[in-house]
C-alpha cells in the first residue's frame, strides 16, 4: 500500500518502519537536495489506490448531501463541495498529522476524481437512495480504505503502533467530521449511533498488529479494510452501538444505592 525506504525511517523519525521486499523497493522516490545528494525518502500511497478511496468518498458524500430537504437542502455546488470534502478530507487530515506534503495537492487527479465522483453521486442519488445497502457498503469501504492508508503510511514513516492506529482512525473519520462541520450538523461520531470510529479502530489495529508480527504491509492493509467494513456493516444491520453515557451513570448509581434510579429523558 505504501512505498517505503529500504534504509529505514526518515531522519528525525523515531521507531522502525515495516520490512519490505524487492517489489515494494521499486515504488519509492527520494527527495534530492540542491547539491544532488539524496536525503530523505518520500513515502507514497499508490495513486490508483488513493484515487479509488477519494472517488468512493466523493460519491458517498454527494449521496449524503443530496438527501436533505427543507432549509438544509443544498444546490448543485453545495452537493459537489460536500462530495469533494468527503473524498479528500481523510487524506488531508492524514498528511497533516504526519507532517507530510498534502498528497491531494500533488496531482491534478485528486480534485478531478473527487469532483467527478461527486457529480456521479448526484446523478445516481435517486436510484441509489432506494438501495440503502449500496450506501452502507460504500461507507464501510471508504472508512476501511482511509483507515488502512493512514495506518500504513504512519507505520512506513516509523511511528509506533498506537500512534499509527490513531492516525488511521483520524483519516477514516476525518472526511465525515468535515462534512458535518461544513453542513452545520452535530458531529456524528460524537453521538450515539452505529459503530463508526470503533470499526475503523478495529481495522487499523488489525493492520498494525499483523504487520508487527511479520505480515507484509499490503496483506495487513487488506485484512484491516475487511475487518473495518465487516464491523461497520454488521453494526448498521443489527443496530449495534456503544453504551450511552447516561446508561453507565444509571448502573453506577444503582450499584451504589441498591436501587434502580428513575431518570427522566
Amino acid at each position: 500500500m505504501v512505498a517505503v525506504s529500504p534504509t529505514g525511517p526518515a531522519p528525525g523519525r523515531v521507531g522502525r518502519g515495516p520490512a519490505i521486499g524487492p517489489a515494494m523497493r521499486a515504488g519509492f522516490d527520494r527527495a534530492a537536495s540542491e547539491n544532488g545528494r539524496v536525503d530523505a525518502p518520500v513515502f507514497m500511497i499508490p495513486l490508483w489506490a488513493d484515487l479509488t478511496a477519494v472517488g468512493l468518498g466523493g460519491i458517498q458524500g454527494a449521496l449524503f448531501a443530496s438527501g436533505f430537504r427543507g432549509q438544509r437542502r443544498l444546490d448543485l455546488l453545495g452537493v459537489a463541495i460536500i462530495g469533494i470534502v468527503m473524498g479528500m478530507g481523510g487524506g488531508i487530515i492524514r498528511d497533516m498529522l504526519l507532517d507530510q506534503p498534502l498528497s491531494t495537492l500533488q496531482s491534478n487527479w485528486y480534485l478531478v476524481t473527487a469532483t467527478a465522483a461527486a457529480l456521479l453521486g448526484m446523478l445516481l442519488a435517486a436510484p441509489l437512495r432506494r438501495l440503502n445497502g449500496i450506501i452502507v457498503g460504500l461507507d464501510a469501504i471508504v472508512i476501511g480504505m482511509f483507515g488502512a492508508f493512514g495506518t500504513s503510511k504512519a507505520l512506513a514513516l516509523g511511528l509506533p503502533l498506537i500512534p499509527a492506529v490513531f492516525v488511521g482512525v483520524c483519516s477514516a473519520v476525518g472526511g465525515g467530521i468535515l462534512r458535518d462541520v461544513f453542513m452545520g450538523l452535530p458531529v456524528a461520531i460524537m453521538h450515539v449511533g452505529s459503530l463508526y470510529a470503533v470499526a475503523a479502530a478495529a481495522g487499523c489495529l488489525v493492520l498494525a498488529v499483523s504487520n508487527a508480527f511479520g505480515v507484509p504491509l499490503v496483506g495487513a492493509a487488506i485484512a484491516g479494510i475487511i475487518v473495518t467494513a465487516v464491523i461497520r456493516v454488521l453494526a448498521v444491520v443489527f443496530d449495534l452501538s456503544l453504551p450511552e453515557q447516561r446508561m453507565l451513570y444509571r448502573r453506577k448509581v444503582a450499584a451504589e444505592t441498591g436501587a434502580l434510579p428513575i431518570v427522566k429523558p
